[in-house]
């Protein structure tokens, strides 16, 4: 009877962090979607160490063709950045944002939380409900936490997608303003005397496109 409580222990022992390393790579591996710590340990036997395991398989990738990356709260494996080449189709489809669509993404990036009011305030025109929409379907945005002000409204975040397809940890990561000027998605200042690019308009009606996000 006294053996009792230790072999009911020996039942629940975790396996070797060696096992636990393979069991990680397996979910990752086969997952489309990034996972969490907290969705591994949940996979795996009771008393695995999830979060070393990624670490012992993170450090087991390096200098290999895929690596092991944090995207956000989760993580993933994704081909390392200087092969993305060898991943090109020679038929790219391409995903056209309009200018407010893009002004819109990066307000919420750059200012997230950020409600729709604060996301007008900025940019200095309306946002037609067709551009949230579009970045809502795209899952490249999300509804956040609700304001404690006056109408309660809605904020809204990127998403852990969005940091993903650009290979970002997390919106810490984004590019300063130099490299979004080079990028094109910061135009000059208009010059003194010129009409503002949003009065007296709705951004439905700014049909500017642009080719600078891409889906493979």
């Amino acid at each position: 009877m006294t053996d009792a409580p230790e072999e009911t222990g020996m039942l629940f022992e975790a396996p070797p962090l060696a096992e636990q390393e393979r069991m990680v790579e397996a979910v990752l591996f086969a997952s489309a979607e990034p996972v969490t710590i907290a969705d591994l340990e949940a996979r795996m036997p009771h008393g695995s160490n999830a979060a070393q395991a990624v670490e012992m398989l993170q450090k087991r990738y390096e200098g290999r063709g895929v690596r092991v990356v944090r995207v956000g709260e989760a993580w993933a494996i994704r081909t390392a950045p200087d092969l993305g080449f060898l991943m090109q189709k020679e038929t790219v489809e391409t995903r056209k944002l309009s200018r407010a669509a893009i002004e819109t993404l990066a307000i919420v990036a750059y200012h997230q939380p950020c409600t729709r009011a604060e996301i007008e305030e900025i940019r200095g025109v309306s946002v037609s409900r067709g551009t949230i929409d579009q970045l809502l379907e795209m899952e490249w945005i999300r509804l956040g936490r609700r304001r404690m002000t006056p109408g309660r409204p809605v904020t809204f975040v990127v998403t852990p997608e969005f940091l993903d397809h650009f290979g970002l940890e997390n919106a810490r990561d984004l590019p300063g303003l130099k490299e979004l000027r080079a990028a094109g998605l910061l135009e000059n200042r208009p010059p003194p005397g010129a009409v503002p690019l949003g009065e007296g308009r709705e951004d439905e009606l700014d049909d500017d496109q642009t080719e600078l996000f891409e889906e493979e």
